[in-house]
């Protein structure tokens, strides 16, 4: 029978779009308070992926994908997406959002991002949240799956993430984790 043990810390990181008219910047302050340093951003670029959030937020979204420094507990990830649910009811106009944050985690082999919407490949976790491994790393880079989002699949998202990935296992190999 295998031992339970703890799980190694994990970095946050949170993927932001917005309407192009929105003021981001109290809005990254906001997250920066609840999660710390910035260890590495992406863009704002303009998202053209989907269709999808058109009819809610318009047709010109804006995204960040913004990595945090301090290593943390991946428990908290229900919490955390409930934290960011919670800022996009309170900017929302008429009940329509204008902005969407998606939290997850980086870990050595994988990103999880949280969701309130169940599907085949997600798994609950608590508090109505569920957990999707939205890419894997194996051989030296990330890979994703016939799931992923096509804004993750993109080179410099990989390369935002490799980033935050080299610097957790610095610090997991250093100790910094036990």
């Amino acid at each position: 029978m295998g031992e339970i043990s703890r799980p190694l810390s994990v970095k946050y990181f949170v993927a932001v779009m917005y309407q192009a008219e929105f003021p981001i910047e109290s809005l990254l302050l906001r997250l920066d308070t609840k999660f710390g340093k910035r260890e590495a951003v992406y863009g704002p670029i303009d998202f053209s992926w989907s269709e999808y959030y058109a009819s809610e937020m318009g047709d010109t979204l804006k995204k960040m994908y913004l990595c945090y420094e301090a290593l943390a507990d991946r428990d908290a990830l229900p919490s955390v997406k409930n934290f960011t649910n919670a800022i996009e009811n309170e900017y929302a106009v008429d009940k329509k959002r204008v902005v969407n944050i998606d939290p997850g985690y980086i870990t050595r082999d994988k990103v999880v991002l949280a969701t309130t919407k169940d599907f085949y490949h997600r798994l609950y976790l608590h508090d109505g949240i569920f957990g999707e491994v939205t890419l894997h790393y194996k051989r030296g880079q990330y890979r994703f799956f016939s799931w992923t989002y096509p804004d993750y699949r993109q080179r410099e998202v990989y390369a935002l993430f490799e980033k935050a990935r080299a610097s957790l296992v610095k610090h997991l190999r250093d100790g910094v984790d036990e």
